[in-house]
């Protein structure tokens, strides 16, 4: 942790500086030896408020526990520890705040860290955006003992974390979630189970599985048991080429990825998920947190390549800058996300009813529909 110790009088040392100019003139002028004692007095009390001041901003170590997952533009609790290293003196009357683009912009006071303890405290700290944060600096004032200075001395807590992107959801990733789940539950209707085996009804289960045939040859209520199918898999292609042009959309669609991520897995879907220098199936390869770690970091590439879908029975998304390049590689059925979705669609459907949004109303080939 490093320091740089500033200081500034205050309105009540100013007002007892002035005192003092004025006790020192009467006391040469008159030659009193009692105003003679008294700014003896005075001038000792400045001093050893001065003393006293620096000592008790010496030797406090800060520190900030950050939760081990992190997203961006969100409050997060974290624990402050602020530790008086001083073996024999305490710390009093500590005021600890956060600087300019500091992660923690309140203000917190300690009235007493008593000597070789560490006291702590639950703080909201606030990522501005994502990726990875090595430094934040806080700022230590105090104006013990008697508030004729404020001394203040910066701290940088040496201390890493990984941001994700923003979680909350955007309207044109929440229209273009509820397409994929409409596909997903057409898909669940659709598909063929096979027969496993006749059981024993369990209390709670749907009457359409009895079979009554051996429930009539056994006496005993049975059902009919099929074999579990994998749910159908999401393909989300993030197209990390993009232009300076593009460099402010790159942000929302990263945003949109891990929005999809986050809340496709939450639902129990599988997702496949890449991007020119990343591949992942979750959950057979990886968790959501490792998607969620790439997109903290992902920068825009100049890489060109152009990957095929891995299977067309697979729900596809694909989030480009460019996705007319996209398509004669195989991207043709896919959800599309262009520079055009985040303004075009998410502004017309900020303020409307979620259920109100026709299947068909489709605004073209990149507004966050399948074309």
């Amino acid at each position: 942790m490093e320091g740089m110790l500033r200081q500034r009088v205050t309105k009540g040392g100013v007002g007892f500086s002035v005192t003092i100019s004025i006790v020192a003139s009467l006391a040469f002028l008159t030659g009193n030896n009692l105003l003679f004692l008294l700014l003896a007095c005075m001038l000792a009390t400045l001093l050893l408020s001065n003393f006293l001041s620096r000592l008790s901003l010496a030797g406090l170590e800060l520190d900030l526990v950050f939760p081990e997952h992190l997203s961006a533009r969100r409050d997060v609790p974290a624990r402050m520890k602020l530790k008086n290293e001083k073996s024999w003196m305490p710390s009093y009357s500590i005021h600890v705040s956060g600087t300019r683009g500091s992660v923690y912009s309140s203000a917190i006071y300690f009235p007493m860290i008593p000597a070789g303890t560490t006291v702590e405290e639950t703080v909201d700290v606030h990522f501005a955006r994502r990726g990875e944060y090595k430094e934040n600096s806080f700022e230590l004032r105090s104006q013990f003992p008697f508030g004729f200075t404020e001394r203040r001395v910066r701290v940088t807590p040496r201390r890493e974390a990984i941001v994700y992107p923003c979680l909350d959801p955007h309207p044109a990733s929440e229209l273009l979630l509820r397409g994929l789940e409409g596909e997903m539950l057409a898909q669940a209707r659709g598909r063929g189970d096979d027969f496993y085996r006749i059981r024993p009804y369990g209390h709670g289960e749907s009457a359409r599985h009895v079979d009554w045939k051996a429930t009539a040859h056994t006496g005993e209520l049975q059902v009919r048991e099929f074999a579990q199918q994998q749910e159908p898999m999401v393909e989300i292609y993030l197209d990390a080429h993009v232009g300076d042009q593009h460099l402010e959309w790159f942000e929302h669609a990263v945003d949109c990825c891990a929005f999809l991520s986050w809340e496709l897995t939450q639902r129990g879907a599988r997702i496949r998920f890449r991007s020119q220098n990343f591949d992942r199936q979750v959950p057979a390869e990886a968790g959501v947190y490792t998607i969620l770690k790439f997109l903290a970091l992902v920068e825009p590439v100049r890489i060109r390549n152009v990957v095929s879908p891995g299977s067309d029975s697979n729900l596809q998304v694909v989030v480009s800058a460019a996705p007319e390049r996209l398509r004669g590689a195989g991207w043709s059925d896919a959800h599309v996300v262009g520079p055009r979705a985040f303004d075009n669609l998410g502004n017309a459907v900020a303020g409307a009813d979620a259920a109100a949004v026709p299947g068909d109303a489709r605004a073209g080939k990149d507004n966050g529909h399948r074309r």
